[in-house]
């Protein structure tokens, strides 16, 4: 009989952790006894505060098509922007679907992949630069700060959350130094599947 293989996604992938949790009783050497607990968490290969990169990398993509409409065209500062939009909505779908990156995300060595760990297609790529429109809708949310905290006030912040199009293309913004980890875990798991 033959079996099919089908290939495992970054989405399906799971996390082992080992938890410890102290217990109420000691050994005869006086030291505490922990148990130990095995849980299975999603898998998640993004960084913690890749939202700044993300923000920053987008300006870097934008800088070269506003300095050319401002300083070559003399086109007023706010016709450099909305012009450089598209411009980069374009420029990024066809440098993510060649080279898996842009210019300002390969500045922060990051790296985009769809959910089988490859470099998105073509129209994955435009999608996802389209959406990218739709991640700069701020998000408001009330700060309290901890009561150690003394010279924070209380207040509203505003934040960008830069993963709505990462979610409906199912891709993800990795660390150019994590894919080879990305691609070994989808690799171990898919020869598991099989067997």
């Amino acid at each position: 009989m033959k079996t099919i293989k089908i290939p495992l996604k970054i989405s399906e992938l799971k996390d082992r952790r080992i938890i410890r949790r102290p217990t109420r009783q000691f050994d005869e050497s006086g030291k505490r006894i922990y148990n130990e607990f095995e849980y299975e968490f999603p898998y998640t290969p993004t960084h913690k505060g890749n939202e700044t990169e993300r923000l920053f990398a987008k300006v870097v993509d934008m800088i070269p098509f506003f300095m050319i409409f401002v300083f070559i065209f003399h086109l007023p500062v706010i016709f450099g922007i909305m012009l450089s939009i598209p411009c980069v909505i374009i420029s990024g779908t066809f440098c993510e679907w060649y080279f898996g990156t842009t210019l300002g995300k390969k500045i922060f060595k990051l790296k985009i992949l769809d959910d089988y760990g490859n470099q998105p297609g073509f129209i994955k790529s435009l999608l996802r630069n389209i959406l990218c429109l739709a991640n700069f809708c701020p998000i408001l949310t009330d700060y309290t700060p901890p009561p150690s905290h003394t010279w924070e006030r209380q207040g509203t912040q505003m934040n960008f959350s830069m993963h709505l199009n990462n979610k409906i293309c199912k891709t993800y913004i990795v660390k150019e130094s994590k894919v080879e980890e990305v691609q070994k875990m989808l690799l171990l798991q898919n020869k598991k599947a099989v067997l």
